[in-house]
């Protein structure tokens, strides 16, 4: 685009999330089916929502899943960008959920993994609506959701804090690239992962850092650093040692 410019006006953009792997277990402890299934397949392959929407089981085999198609609006077309066509392995708590909720859907062998009552694909917000939130916004003092199953309550509504937050399915995504950096994964291996075209969009968006990890690179770094405390520290300026037996001159 040319002749255009950035508002110098704008706000800065919101801090993105990302979920850490606590968060990530304690929401699939809470969860009914399949909507634990669905988040783990986000939060443990990193699939975008419409990938996740689109996802069949024919695309499911040799224990890797083969993103080929995306739903955005309903309508079904190719991945975001070309690499992003490309198969990623499940791990065997993800390769166990699918296998069950394969049983529980009839052992089927084609057709979409998600489907809803008449067998299309399910969005995903609509379970996020129907089954996500009415369990992770309940109340603290009867344990009802908030909203409608709440409004003949004699009390006012006050959310169970002990519950976790939900932040979106794309922190779901955002949270695998942290947590495997978290465990030690190169940045360029994350991009393989997530299926980004640039690694520098991995890094800079998809890579959180938490507190707890600057405060562990710091500590890391003081036990390597030697110290040497009874060692007389140089003079790094260079300072000129005084002759006690000089006199000082006077200053005019």
């Amino acid at each position: 685009m040319q002749d255009t410019r950035v508002d110098p006006t704008a706000s800065e953009p919101a801090e993105t999330y990302a979920y850490s792997l606590e968060e990530v277990q304690s929401l699939l402890a809470l969860l009914p089916e399949p909507a634990a299934t669905a988040f783990a397949v986000a939060a443990f392959m990193g699939l975008r929502i419409g990938e996740l929407e689109a996802l069949r089981w024919e695309d499911y085999r040799d224990g890797e899943m083969h993103i080929s198609l995306s739903i955005w609006n309903g309508h079904v077309g190719a991945p975001k960008t070309r690499k992003s066509a490309a198969p990623v392995p499940a791990i065997r708590q993800v390769a166990e959920r699918l296998e069950m909720h394969r049983l529980h859907s009839h052992n089927p062998h084609s057709g979409p993994i998600f489907a809803n009552s008449l067998g299309n694909p399910m969005s995903m917000n609509n379970l996020l609506g129907r089954v996500i939130l009415p369990v992770l916004i309940r109340c603290a003092r009867c344990g009802k959701p908030k909203g409608k199953p709440h409004l003949k309550a004699d009390h006012e509504y006050r959310r169970d804090a002990r519950l976790p937050q939900w932040h979106g399915w794309h922190a779901a995504r955002r949270g695998l690239g942290s947590n495997l950096y978290r465990l030690g994964v190169p940045a360029m291996v994350i991009q393989r992962i997530l299926r980004h075209s640039n690694v520098s969009t991995t890094a800079n968006y998809y890579i959180k850092t938490a507190a707890d990890d600057v405060r562990n690179a710091m500590s890391m770094l003081e036990k390597t650093v030697t110290e040497n405390t009874s060692a007389e520290l140089p003079d790094t300026f260079g300072t000129l040692k005084p002759i006690l037996s000089a006199q000082p001159e006077s200053i005019n």
